[in-house]
């Protein structure tokens, strides 16, 4: 039996259309949804993530705006740019885009966006909902993990009971995600990369998710003798030109199902934002 691909493009082709939707809804009511992405330097991958941003946020007819500034830019300067932005009522969601330049780095980056615009969901404000216990995907939640649930919820994977082992223990996504599985009831193992036998614990796993960074980490050796373990991979690597997974094509060849690179978490990524910043705007317009 060949394994299932949980491809995300079926449920973006929902979601674009509900989030269209809801859009239209909004500029009847003479609001466009805005969002605003900060770009500090001009690292080429993050030009190339904006853009994909733009595109989706486009395409359901929100507003895109893109201010870019020098790396060299002072940490009080920065501020002041970003004060603006959470001050302006035009503008509903604001995103500041990772990694920012070394003079930066000092700064609560997560907190110095207004809560209520901040569609990445990495406010303090907005992530307690996640250490509270919340399963409502509603919320402005972290959007990797957001767009993981989602795409399990849709192919029918009940994670109720499950053991999931997540790999990678960063703020954008593993720690947000382990809790967030374990609101709906998964049995959670956060690993790193100082974790002793890993490949005991991923055998035992019924959901493996890597979000490590390195091209086919997880190799076929990761997975029990069974064809039951579902592979999530949240990896976008560059290998040979290439771009790669975490989890190798013989660890995919083993399993019940996994996610493809490109093609399956990137997409949801990007979704879950854009769904974060419609839900941003209505609750602007409501208050």
């Amino acid at each position: 039996m060949h394994p299932k691909i949980l491809a995300a493009q079926p449920l973006v082709t929902e979601l674009k259309k509900e989030l269209r939707h809801r859009c239209e809804g909004l500029k009847n009511r003479g609001v466009t949804p805005s969002m605003c992405v900060v770009l500090v330097g001009d690292n080429p991958a993050s030009l190339t993530y904006i853009k994909n941003k733009q595109k989706v946020c486009e395409e359901i007819g929100a507003h895109f705006k893109l201010i870019q500034m020098p790396a060299s830019i002072a940490a009080q300067d920065f501020l002041s740019e970003l004060n603006k932005l959470n001050q302006d009522p035009s503008v509903h969601g604001i995103i500041i885009q990772l990694p920012v330049s070394e003079s930066l780095k000092a700064l609560n980056i997560p907190n110095l966006v207004n809560p209520e615009k901040d569609i990445d969901g990495f406010n303090g404000v907005n992530t307690q909902a996640i250490y509270t216990g919340t399963t409502n995907l509603k919320l402005l939640l972290p959007c990797t993990p957001k767009g993981i649930i989602n795409l399990l919820n849709y192919y029918g994977i009940s994670l109720d009971g499950k053991n999931v082992v997540v790999i990678g223990r960063s703020l954008i996504v593993g720690k947000p995600l382990s809790m967030m599985l374990s609101n709906f009831n998964a049995t959670v193992t956060l690993a790193h990369s100082k974790t002793k036998n890993l490949k005991q614990l991923t055998q035992l796993a019924d959901i493996i998710i890597s979000a490590v960074g390195k091209s086919e980490f997880i190799g076929s050796d990761f997975l029990a003798h069974h064809s039951s373990q579902i592979l999530i991979d949240v990896g976008i690597n560059s290998f040979d030109g290439k771009l790669t997974g975490d989890i190798s094509k013989e660890a995919q060849d083993k399993s019940l199902a996994f996610t493809p690179v490109p093609g399956g978490v990137g997409p949801m990524t990007v979704i879950s934002l854009i769904e974060n910043l419609i839900t941003a705007t209505e609750n602007q317009v409501k208050g």
